[in-house]
């Protein structure tokens, strides 16, 4: 597994934070906001401010070919080194190529690039285009350029589904799995668009919050008085084959990814229905894939990104699911803490959800100081990390188009 994110650099320290309690979420550094509705982000932070988990481009690659590169595939490669070094998969066999995938999805790509490319193109003209601006931009160059750099030449796929990119990633991966297209899969998302258009598109919608006095506090689901979610950016991989695989080459398995499911709301192009019904049948998938009933589910890691709206259709579609034992199920949003991370937050959450699984440690929900009366009867595991058994967590990730996935991941 491998972690870039707003909380740090790294799965073992990124993890000790999210279950210490801290949040990755403060002012925008990166341009003026000053006129700017939108001044907080889950912004990666870099070395130099934090000298034990920030991020350093030098150690992932060669300043000749940042320009390259949008960020959300420099992202992508940090986060591959962590994963494929962990699972000592580093094929030199041309048959070991072959049968490596490539699955890396991401919600928006290169936005930054694109935006950038626009003010030069305005400022300066058509002839100061770099000619990388289109390779650095399309949303499958963090697969193409990881398979490029490893040599990886099975399955190459890019999942473009909004916020629920990162677990179909996996989801894909699973299958290709499964069907004997590839034997090992490098799967998850990579996200880098915090930009003053991306978000002043998200602020019209009304979907971003605005506090900006104590950033830390801003992203706080399930909360009577959250007002938007927080963008967020990184990416989240990790290394997926089947257990005799894993054996024969001598790996250590982690943990087992035993179902995934996913559908379509066919309802609205931003919001699911208050039944959540779509979401409920992406969970429900996930349960038969993995041959478990809902009272098997010890955790669920919620999709839950500050939203009224969208809370509270997730919570339909757990009641839908689980029924009177909800209120016997945790439920945390790991958001809370790190921001939303859109086509990466799958990626990063189902890490999240297989640590809570490993270490049998729940992280929290922060920020949560009192619930909407409709869901006081839930668990949310407020504030503080809860040491609790767990055999099997779910992890959710929903999406504009109207796009649900759900994936069960269990101990070894």
């Amino acid at each position: 597994m491998g972690i870039i994110s707003p909380l740090g650099c790294g799965v073992k320290p990124v993890w000790e934070r999210l279950t210490a309690g801290k949040s990755g979420i403060g002012l925008i550094d990166r341009f003026d906001t000053e006129d700017f509705p939108i001044k907080i982000a889950g912004l990666v932070p870099v070395i130099e401010e934090d000298s034990e988990a920030g991020f350093d481009v030098d150690q992932v690659i060669e300043k000749k070919e940042r320009k390259k590169l949008d960020l959300f595939t420099v992202y992508a490669m940090a986060a591959a080194k962590e994963a494929l070094e962990q699972a000592q998969w580093l094929p030199e066999t041309e048959e070991e190529k072959l049968a490596t995938a490539t699955i890396v999805a991401t919600g928006i790509g290169g936005f930054s690039t694109i935006t950038q490319a626009q003010h030069t193109l305005d400022d300066r003209g058509y002839k100061r285009l770099s000619p990388f601006t289109v390779p650095a931009f399309l949303a499958n160059m963090a697969s193409g350029n990881l398979s490029i750099k490893y040599g990886f030449k099975g399955p190459l796929g890019c999942p473009v589904t909004a916020c629920a990119a990162g677990i179909q990633a996996i989801g894909d991966g699973m299958r290709m799995i499964r069907s004997g297209e590839a034997e090992i899969a490098l799967v998850g998302g990579a996200e880098a668009c915090v930009d003053p258009l991306s978000l002043a598109g998200f602020n019209a919608l009304k979907a971003l919050s605005t506090e900006s006095e104590e950033p830390t506090k801003a992203s706080r689901p399930f909360d009577q008085s959250r007002n938007g979610f927080v963008m967020g950016e990184g990416s989240g991989l990790m290394v997926i084959e089947t257990l005799e695989h894993a054996q024969a080459r001598g790996a250590t398995p982690l943990a087992i990814l035993s179902g995934y499911g996913t559908s379509a709301d066919a309802h609205h192009i931003t919001s699911g229905p208050e039944d959540g019904s779509g979401a409920a049948a992406a969970i429900r998938a996930a349960l038969k894939m993995a041959e478990l009933q809902p009272a098997d589910i010890n955790y669920v890691n919620a999709h839950a990104t500050s939203t009224p709206v969208g809370d509270n259709a997730e919570i339909a579609s757990l009641r839908s699911v689980f029924g009177d034992s909800l209120p016997q199920i945790p439920v945390s949003s790991t958001k809370s803490a790190t921001g939303h991370l859109l086509g990466a937050a799958g990626g990063i959450e189902s890490i999240f959800s297989a640590l809570a699984v490993i270490n049998d440690l729940l992280p929290p929900t922060l920020n949560l100081e009192s619930t909407d009366e409709a869901i006081q009867d839930l668990d949310f595991v407020p504030k503080v990390a809860r040491a609790q058994s767990t055999q099997h967590a779910l992890c959710n990730g929903f999406g504009f188009g109207g796009v649900n996935a759900a994936l069960i991941i269990s101990k070894v």
